[in-house]
């Protein structure tokens, strides 16, 4: 396993963003991700308009993942709802 970031945007509205939360959770530990580290970094503006939000709710996870599931993951991300965007981040030792 790896050690990786995870930085999330969810929609400002506490319920979504909670919700959204426990999906990317729940998304994670299907694939048997370790989250290590859970930091809520706050509301923020966005560069741009995503899906006609213009403030988004950052969220970063520090994470133990095997390096092959990631891009499944990212499927995953693309249906999960309340969640606007997602990257990782691979850590260097």
């Amino acid at each position: 396993m790896r050690k990786y970031e995870l930085m999330t945007i969810f929609p400002l509205d506490e319920e979504k963003s909670k919700n959204g939360t426990e999906a990317v959770k729940k998304v994670l530990a299907d694939f048997g991700a370790e989250i290590t580290e859970e930091k809520l970094f706050g509301d923020r503006d966005l560069c741009y308009e995503i899906a006609k939000n213009k403030k988004g709710r950052f969220v970063l996870f520090n994470l133990n993942v095997k390096p092959e599931t990631i891009a499944d993951i990212e499927k995953q991300f693309m249906i999960t709802p309340n969640l606007l965007k997602s990257q990782f981040v691979k850590l260097d030792k």
